[in-house]
């Protein structure tokens, strides 16, 4: 057993997933590709010196930042070069995708939890949880992303150093609430509370915006377990997604629907939901840190965004969030020097910098008590709850193969039937624990 940190729980690598890779090596060789940047390929440590390659996962988005981090980097590292490639977030996967069977991979790339596991059970991402043991990003990584990124590559693994995360917030409307006379919705009976006081109808009035449309599981279950207090997705072998007092936590969420929330949401992604809070008849928003910026521009400030509501006794759950990271590429020829920009990427200025940039919480600790993000209200208390270990985080399954699929396209239909009563709460999570059941299994099967 080693002696690493980073290695614990179960393993990672199925026949099925195996028997991909497999195929997916011949089919490059048969193609006569020489072995670069293919999925198959173990790659080198090199000379530690020359040019890698890095890809952006949100490519023009982030694109400014990065630029200046590589400016950094190589002005403190002047035998290094670092060829940068920005790629847009919708088709990063299928990027990664082409050059795993054709060849061309990066040495380094942006990769978020959602999509490690496909990624890792095709043996293209060399684990990185030694290399960061013996650097000095040891004891300096938020906890939380580490559990979160290595519950997504199976558990065995760490396959990306974790850069940041963009936690679950519940923003509200700080005049609205002072004008009902409102406590800030800190804990789950007030924030029903207050959804039902800052509803009225007559007046095109509502507490609360829900996510019916794209991207609604996610936050339907963040409401699902911050109501419930279970803190793990499985019972043994078995999902508690349909557990009782989930079933009756699901119940008191989807009631909102219509009698506190717009009837639109039914329909609403969180590009509409995030539109309509800003148009400033809705009270509360649940939706993550990214939307800031946006709020900021259309509310004044006359709003507040806080960690998802606590239970009575102060405790709050949380699902997993998205944690972005790192991936060392094992196709890389020269790992020592791709290693050298993630460990400058990920230290304490450089994680700031760009957590900065992006209003997203930074996995470097150091970064947490950095001045802008005593400016950044809710980044603060976000990072805060996240390092002070006051958040019970419920891992969700990134690392089946089949949750994506589970998750959108089999049961966002299911949910919206839930909204407009043509399905029961527990019926629909009743269905998603089956689906989330079987899948388990197999993936158990394939160890």
């Amino acid at each position: 057993m080693s002696s690493n940190p980073f290695r614990t729980g179960r393993g990672r690598r199925g026949a099925t997933a195996l028997a991909l890779a497999t195929v997916l090596a011949l089919t490059a060789a048969a193609c006569g590709d020489d072995g670069s940047g293919a999925g198959g390929d173990k790659g080198d440590e090199g000379s530690g010196k020359g040019e890698i390659t890095f890809w952006d996962n949100n490519g023009g988005v982030r694109t400014d930042i990065w630029k200046e981090i590589i400016a950094d980097f190589e002005k403190a590292n002047p035998d290094i070069k670092v060829k940068y490639v920005g790629i847009p977030a919708e088709s990063v996967q299928s990027k990664y995708d082409t050059a795993i069977q054709g060849g061309g991979l990066p040495d380094v790339g942006g990769m978020g939890t959602a999509m490690l596991s496909a990624f890792a059970v095709q043996g293209a991402l060399d684990p990185v949880g030694d290399r960061i043991d013996k650097s000095a990003l040891k004891g300096k990584l938020t906890q939380a992303m580490v559990d979160s990124v290595l519950s997504a590559g199976g558990g065995k693994e760490l396959y990306t150093v974790p850069t940041s995360a963009n936690n679950g917030t519940l923003w509200y409307r700080t005049d609205l609430f002072e004008e009902a006379g409102l406590e800030e919705p800190s804990t789950w009976p007030k924030f029903f509370e207050a959804a039902e006081k800052l509803t009225d109808t007559g007046k095109n009035r509502f507490g609360y915006t829900i996510r019916g449309g794209e991207g609604s599981i996610a936050q339907a279950l963040d409401a699902t377990y911050g109501q419930s207090g279970i803190t793990e997705f499985w019972d043994g072998d078995k999902t508690t997604v349909n557990d009782p007092k989930n079933v009756e936590a699901l119940e008191k969420y989807v009631g909102l629907y219509k009698k506190a929330t717009p009837s639109a949401d039914v329909n609403n992604d969180f590009k509409k939901m995030v539109a309509q809070w800003d148009s400033g008849q809705i009270g509360m928003l649940s939706h993550n840190l990214g939307s800031y910026q946006d709020h900021l521009k259309a509310l004044d400030g006359k709003f507040r965004g806080i960690p998802n509501p606590t239970q009575e006794d102060g405790t709050r759950v949380q699902i997993s969030n998205p944690v972005d990271g790192l991936a060392l590429f094992k196709s890389s020829k020269n790992k020592e020097a791709a290693w050298k920009f993630m460990e400058f990427a990920v230290g304490h200025e450089s994680n700031s910098k760009w957590n900065e940039s992006a209003g997203a919480i930074p996995s470097n600790t150091e970064a947490a008590g950095d001045e802008w993000i005593q400016k950044a209200e809710a980044t603060k208390l976000a990072a805060g709850a996240l390092n002070d270990g006051t958040i019970k985080i419920v891992q969700l399954p990134y690392y089946l193969p089949d949750w994506n699929a589970i998750s959108k396209a089999d049961n966002e239909p299911n949910f919206q039937k839930v909204l407009l009563g043509k399905m029961s709460a527990k019926d629909f999570l009743d269905t998603l624990a089956e689906q989330l059941n079987e899948a388990q299994a197999e993936w158990k099967q394939q160890q």
